[in-house]
């Protein structure tokens, strides 16, 4: 999955309640759409012949509307995902006919309502597709402010129940189309760190997917429900939740505010690049995602944005804003966001940002991805004699983290090594590489002069941190009793004046790391309480680490 292409112009529409353009004389197309729609309606009193021509042409022009949106939003997927100049004017097109369609249901809802049989979860429909265009301009241009706006309309369905009869209809692919809202809604709610909104949704989604699994029996039950697993997964990996000084919630964000970045001591002297490109690639194995977005790439595209600003405070008229008119700060850089992609699309989008990069530029590329480890001893050291990290394939993973080569005369080839990414030194370039096997790439060759910095995650963690496979087990809350229960006695007898000879103590494997459990002083201090309440305290070492 690839996202993301280079900002050029704004699209037209703006948020629901200011959604202008005028309708211009459409064409009588689709007539046989059309009569269907007024047949249906003829049940409902009088026969066709008594409908109003001007009644007849509202619901003429509406289908037509309708099935003009309809086709262009389709071909937004036929659009290269990379390059500036093919998109832009198939977004405006697809903006404008959609801002007439949501103006002009407006202004003849009641003809609608009673010639065509214009139902609410149509109008969502219509809503979400305005949602949607917003959040995929937002992935092509990496300006924020269109998140506020795709949230406006998801809120707005949301609000006004617009899918609200959806589930008295005996229709499950109407089912689906609300299920896929709230999905959509809840991944650009936790792009702007709504996690109130993102738990509401959370258990409504949940319902409604309890509802639609046990009125339909479908074979995608098990797809919606690993959908759910995934958020809450998500949500529990990336807590942006802290408490401030006088025990509030604080929703904390990754992206830069405008007093954010520290600022230059006076008369320091530094270059003049500019960031513009970045491709985030996610490809480790078994993190936790959603909607193809990893924890990793969640983060690292926020750290590459500024807050959202609300669109319609900066831009005063509809269209294309003029130089003057454009906000003053500095845009968002532009992202490409690719999830586990092969090594052909990860060089395609390499080459498509190389070729468009402006001068004094810079190109970041960051990389989140399993490592690919050399196997037997190599005669040289090479850009290629180190391994790298690994890109999307069918091959065979060894121990959830390294793949290896059948053949060991041959190099992986299913492999992003350091030597791959030599043609783009001739350019700025700035490279994160957060991976098992890192150290790959800082053996790094400048070989054209151009600036180049190489951060490089840590390999592996401390050994008293190695205690992380508790952690595996510490989501289960059996487990995770029985594991704080274990500690406690452990720390205990550690305490106890009897238990003195080390085979009198709990033990585990991988060990504890005791500082931090049972030799924790907090906790040695809780023991003594309870033992004080309990009138025992005397059978304690008050201080145990002085004893030992």
């Amino acid at each position: 999955m690839v996202r993301g292409a280079r900002q050029s112009q704004q699209p037209r529409s703006r948020l629901a309640p200011r959604l202008t353009g005028t309708v211009e004389k459409l064409p009588r197309k689709r007539k046989s759409r059309t009569e269907f729609a007024l047949k249906e309606t003829m049940s409902s009193g009088g026969a066709e012949d008594d409908i109003p021509q001007g009644e007849r042409k509202t619901v003429t022009d509406f289908c037509y509307l309708l099935d003009k949106s309809k086709q262009l939003f389709n071909g937004l997927r036929d659009l290269p995902q990379y390059g500036q100049k093919q998109w832009q004017s198939y977004f405006g097109r697809t903006f404008d006919v959609y801002t007439k369609l949501w103006k002009f249901q407006q202004q003849h809802r009641q003809v609608l309502d009673n010639r065509y049989g214009l139902k609410r979860w149509q109008i969502g429909e219509i809503a979400s597709k305005i949602g949607q265009l917003y959040y995929h301009y937002y992935l092509r241009t990496s300006e924020t402010s269109y998140l506020n706006e795709a949230f406006s309309f998801y809120s707005a369905i949301r609000q006004r129940s617009y899918y609200s009869q959806v589930n008295k209809e005996d229709r499950p692919e109407l089912v689906v189309k609300k299920l896929r809202y709230y999905a959509r809604f809840i991944v650009v709610c936790l792009l702007l760190n709504k996690m109130d909104v993102v738990k509401d949704l959370v258990k409504e989604l949940s319902d409604e997917i309890e509802d639609y699994t046990h009125r339909f029996n479908t074979e995608d039950q098990v797809e919606w429900n690993l959908v759910l697993q995934e958020v809450a997964a998500f949500i529990e990996a990336d807590p942006v939740m802290v408490l401030n000084d006088d025990n509030t919630i604080v929703i904390t964000s990754n992206r830069l505010t405008e007093t954010g970045a520290p600022l230059l001591e006076q008369g320091m002297i530094v270059g003049q690049l500019s960031l513009a490109d970045a491709l985030i690639i996610g490809n480790c194995n078994n993190q936790v995602k959603f909607s193809e977005l990893t924890v990793d790439m969640f983060r690292m595209l926020q750290a590459l944005e500024r807050e959202p600003m609300n669109l319609a405070s900066q831009m005063n008229k509809p269209g294309i804003q003029e130089s003057a008119d454009k906000p003053t700060r500095r845009e968002n850089p532009h992202k490409y966001l690719l999830y586990k992609p092969t090594f052909s699309q990860l060089y395609t989008f390499l080459a498509a940002s190389f070729k468009e990069l402006p001068a004094n530029s810079v190109l970041l590329i960051y990389l989140s991805a399993t490592g690919v480890f050399p196997t037997g001893r190599s005669d040289g050291e090479g850009p290629y004699d180190f391994g790298g990290v690994l890109t999307n394939s069918n091959r065979d993973i060894i121990n959830g983290d390294a793949i290896h080569k059948r053949n060991q005369s041959h190099k992986e080839m299913h492999c992003l090594h350091p030597g791959d990414l030599y043609p783009f030194t001739r350019k700025p370039l700035f490279i994160i590489v957060d991976s098992s096997n890192s150290v790959a790439y800082k053996n790094f060759t400048n070989l054209f002069g151009q600036p180049l910095v190489c951060l490089l995650s840590p390999t592996a963690y401390p050994k008293a941190l190695q205690d992380q496979a508790f952690l595996q087990f510490f989501g289960d809350e059996f487990l995770r009793l029985l594991l704080t229960r274990f500690v406690f006695c452990s720390a205990t007898m550690r305490m106890h004046k009897a238990f003195r000879e080390t085979r009198n103590y709990p033990e585990s494997y991988p060990q504890l790391p005791r500082d931090e459990t049972v030799e924790n002083p907090h906790l040695q201090k809780h023991i003594l309480e309870l033992a004080s309440i309990l009138d025992v305290r005397n059978i304690f070492f008050e201080n145990p680490m002085d004893d030992y």
